[in-house]
């Protein structure tokens, strides 16, 4: 068994020239110490191009402007991404979660060098990518070099995250604590209406999807009362582990991977990382697989719930930039929706609240200037505020007008019906 040096991160991220694209791998998994030592070398390195989808923690980025020694292209921005990407030093490359991979594999987005963090080799000599398998499997058998951080805070997960040592070119030793959010902290009393709402129409034995956020929390909190209920969902939370616990979630009528929570990758408290570790119950694998609609639409009673930024009266979804500011990616939200759609008894539904933090309407006459569109209003079936449930789907551009007013904060709703009247001259009934 040929086995990689261990070096330390200065050493390692050494093996990266200048003029490379470099992959990170995101979510918890972001190998944080190898990302802040590559950043480190700033003003020796030129126009090395950093790929990634959401990271979580402090990278270390260069002040902006700091020569011309990295250029971040994401794929997905997270927060600490922002700044930069929407800046001279950064950009962003709209893209389905699912379709990453053909980047990376059919030369579309060549990769020299990977950074990942995984577990602890076992007595085969294979490590795990653990809470981020996503694309980050790709990723790993298409670059030219890989660079392992080497973890034993990183659960060793099932599915298809498993990696021989061999396949790394260092490895570098760490243990340092994974990133933990607790997206229950942020639900209030408008995110327990939206999750009652949403519960409501969640029957018994259906497969579910939530994405990133209070309000998917709040929603799987809602379910106590459900029953036999299965996941197939591209990112789970810490929602899920009180369903579990409670046999909520048996897997039980799933078509695909019956009795098993599948998902891609995974970020919550170290409570979750523990439930994952070694648990046949989970599933990480790849992105390609767990969001490609015919495989989401094999399974009975799909429900899909992704958020919004903003949805103008036709249904037209933005999630993912606000105006020309980009603050997210298009992700797998139209993945999930539309293998929702095609799902026996499937509903895709988009939950937001009806206004955003400074009491702006989320349910806007028309998209901000410059926003992109993640989901056609063609795509769009149900939408639900704290305000109720607007049912789009089959419904002409007058009645979806009427339909999310309905569902407006009151506040609002007078200028939306102007609007709606000034546009389609006519009453909306």
């Amino acid at each position: 068994m040929t086995t990689a040096p261990w070096l330390s991160a200065v050493e390692a991220v050494r093996l990266v020239r200048s003029h490379q694209r470099v992959f990170v791998q995101g979510s918890a998994a972001t190998p944080l110490t190898l990302l802040r030592a590559l950043f480190a070398r700033a003003g020796e390195v030129e126009d090395v191009e950093v790929v990634s989808i959401s990271t979580l923690g402090e990278i270390g980025l260069p002040a902006p402007g700091a020569g011309r020694s990295f250029f971040i292209n994401s794929l997905f921005v997270s927060e600490n991404m922002r700044e930069v990407v929407n800046g001279p030093d950064g950009d962003y490359i709209p893209v389905f979660l699912s379709e990453i991979p053909r980047l990376f594999e059919q030369g579309i987005l060549p990769l020299d060098v990977a950074l990942v963090q995984v577990s602890p080799p076992d007595h085969h000599g294979f490590c795990s990518l653990g809470v981020s398998v996503d694309v980050a499997r790709a990723a790993v058998r298409c670059a030219g070099l890989v660079i392992a951080q080497v973890n034993p805070n990183m659960p060793r997960t099932h599915g298809e995250g498993h990696v021989h040592v061999s396949r790394f070119a260092a490895l570098v030793a760490v243990e340092d604590p994974l990133p933990e959010v607790d997206y229950s902290s942020g639900i209030g009393e408008r995110e327990r209406r939206i999750a009652a709402q949403c519960a409501a129409l969640v029957e018994d034995g259906s497969t579910l999807q939530l994405g990133i956020g209070a309000i998917p929390d709040a929603i799987l909190g809602a379910l106590t009362d459900h029953t036999d209920l299965g996941v197939h969902t591209e990112m789970c939370s810490n929602g899920i582990i009180s369903l579990l616990e409670n046999g909520v979630i048996t897997n039980r009528f799933k078509k695909k991977h019956p009795g098993c929570i599948v998902t891609s990758f995974a970020i919550g408290t170290r409570r979750l990382y523990d439930l994952v570790h070694d648990n046949a119950q989970f599933a990480f694998l790849e992105a390609q697989y767990v969001n490609d609609g015919k495989v989401i639409r094999e399974n009975p009673k799909v429900v899909a719930i992704t958020s919004a930024i903003e949805i103008d009266l036709t249904g037209q979804v933005c999630a993912d930039s606000i105006g020309t500011y980009q603050y997210s990616g298009t992700g797998g939200q139209l993945d999930f929706l539309r293998g929702a759609a095609l799902s026996k008894g499937g509903k895709p539904i988009i939950a937001m609240a009806s206004t955003t933090g400074k009491g702006l309407s989320k349910i806007v006459p028309f998209l901000k200037q410059g926003a992109g569109v993640v989901t056609t209003r063609a795509h769009v079936h149900y939408v639900v505020t704290e305000h109720g449930v607007a049912y789009l789907y089959g419904r002409n551009l007058r009645q979806r007008a009427e339909a999310l007013i309905a569902i407006a904060h009151p506040d609002h709703r007078e200028a939306l019906e102007r609007a709606a009247f000034e546009r389609f001259g006519a009453k909306v009934r």
